[in-house]
């Protein structure tokens, strides 16, 4: 599995708003039954406040319950809260290696 990112372009609304990247799974031929697919909806957006903190969202589903939006994710643990921490880690450590590469920030000593 490989992190594949979009760059939010940086004239784009999205961008003021904080999103800095769209995100995707793709799948390699190691992977069984997933081979040669991806898994899109994921997006990378930096928090406000003090520091470089970033966050990601989920492949999500809106609906509506009495005019009300609401979402449910698409990806979810089987048991264990803590395990999409390594698809989160993956998509952080993929946006880090962008920014490197892009001259955003510098390697720290």
């Amino acid at each position: 599995m490989k992190a594949h990112l979009i760059p939010t372009d940086t004239n784009s609304p999205d961008y003021t708003r904080g999103k800095v990247a769209d995100a995707e799974l793709h799948f390699e031929n190691t992977d069984g039954p997933l081979a040669g697919l991806k898994l899109i909806g994921f997006s990378i957006w930096t928090n406000r406040g003090p520091g470089r903190a970033f966050s990601i969202t989920w492949p999500a589903r809106t609906y509506s319950v009495n005019g009300e939006r609401r979402s449910f994710a698409l990806l979810r643990p089987l048991t264990d809260a803590n395990a999409q921490d390594g698809i989160r880690d993956l998509l952080l450590a993929a946006w880090r290696q962008h920014e490197l590469a892009a001259g955003l920030i510098e390697e720290p000593k």
